[in-house]
């Protein structure tokens, strides 16, 4: 029993040592915050929202000071009314520091964005964080007053803008289902999905008309004056609406939908040939005659590449093609060739008869 007790009690000392943001309660409190290294604590309630709203900052806050000399802790001062009590805790949440060599709390009053916490916690302690932590990979282009205008003003781009601010908890709920959109639209340069910290860049804001956040403008290519985004705030909301605004086929994840390249008319030419095997000369040749008129020429000769595969390879090709085509898309290549190849497979299987496609 005994052994058991002490093996418990090295697991939670380990668990508290390699935590970020160690988790304060009346039995640790004083341990921890002892003296011996400058300390910054988070008295927070779970069921706040401004404290849930705060919770991936200080995490990553956690996170840039985890090798250095400082303590990154919180209370629930909820559960642990005593500290609450002995600290002056009046509302959630509230940030103070320990100095070190000192056990006296002093109050934080600074902005809640990370760079204000990590300026602060440095400036105070004398420690310097791990700013590399912070940097994410994003398909979101951040706009600031040096590039708004060469990005959005750009009349070869459709561009949408989100006007946010740091502290805004309604913008750091959309910030991940953001991300995905611009995930989403990655391989599409002429339709951008961008924003701008509204609340640092104030003069952007006011030129645009911004009064709450976040607020989320639309500027076509014929249209740089912008227009209000009114539509859904989901992920499919945001999708549905660009590739209809830059006549695109994405799908979450940077994909593109069934239908993307496909050609009606081509479509029908498809069809028609492989039902028709007498008339396929015919139709190979009109499909040539109309290549020239369509949208993506390329697109097109590729409707007409697959019935002279078929023509002398015979009807099996379009199967072993689109088999090709799928052990490729399963395995690493860029994004410009699996769109590519995505384009394909869809005309591909247009050339399948009904019979086959069950198949599929």
């Amino acid at each position: 029993m005994v052994l058991i007790s002490t093996v418990l009690l090295l697991l939670a000392g380990l668990c508290l040592c390699q935590a970020n943001v160690i988790q304060l309660t009346n039995d640790n409190f004083d341990s921890v915050i002892n003296g011996d290294k400058f300390a910054f604590v988070e008295f927070y309630a779970p069921w706040c929202g401004h404290c849930k709203a705060l919770a991936p900052t200080y995490e990553k806050l956690g996170s840039v000071f985890a090798k250095a000399d400082v303590i990154i802790a919180k209370v629930d001062a909820d559960a642990e009314k005593t500290l609450g009590s002995r600290f002056g805790v009046s509302g959630f949440p509230t940030l103070k520091y320990f100095p070190k060599g000192s056990t006296s709390a002093e109050e934080y009053s600074g902005g809640r964005d990370i760079k204000d916490l990590m300026s602060f916690i440095e400036s105070k302690s004398g420690a310097r964080g791990n700013k590399a932590v912070l940097v994410t990979k994003t398909d979101v282009v951040d706009l600031d007053s040096s590039n708004f205008d060469s990005v959005v003003l750009d009349k070869t781009k459709d561009v949408l803008v989100e006007f946010y601010a740091p502290w805004c908890g309604h913008c750091k709920n959309l910030a991940p289902v953001y991300e995905k959109v611009g995930m989403a639209f990655k391989n599409e340069p002429n339709c951008v999905v961008a924003r701008v910290d509204a609340d640092g860049e104030r003069d952007l804001g006011e030129k645009y008309g911004v009064s709450g956040f976040p607020t989320i403008k639309f500027f076509p290519k014929d249209n740089k004056d912008g227009e209000e985004y009114s539509g859904g705030r989901s992920e499919q909301d945001f999708i549905d609406f660009l590739n209809e605004k830059c006549k695109t086929n994405r799908v979450s994840g940077g994909g593109i939908s069934a239908e993307a390249g496909r050609i009606d008319k081509f479509d029908e030419f498809a069809k028609d040939f492989m039902a028709n095997t007498d008339k396929r000369d015919a139709i190979l040749e009109e499909a040539k005659s109309l290549i020239d008129a369509q949208e993506d020429p390329k697109v097109a000769t590729y409707y007409t590449k697959v019935m002279e595969r078929v023509q002398t390879r015979g009807d099996a090709f379009v199967t072993t093609e689109i088999d090709r085509l799928e052990r490729l898309l399963g395995g690493a290549i860029s994004d410009t060739k699996r769109d590519e190849f995505s384009v394909r497979h869809n005309i591909l299987k247009q050339f399948k008869t009904d019979a086959a496609k069950e198949e599929l």
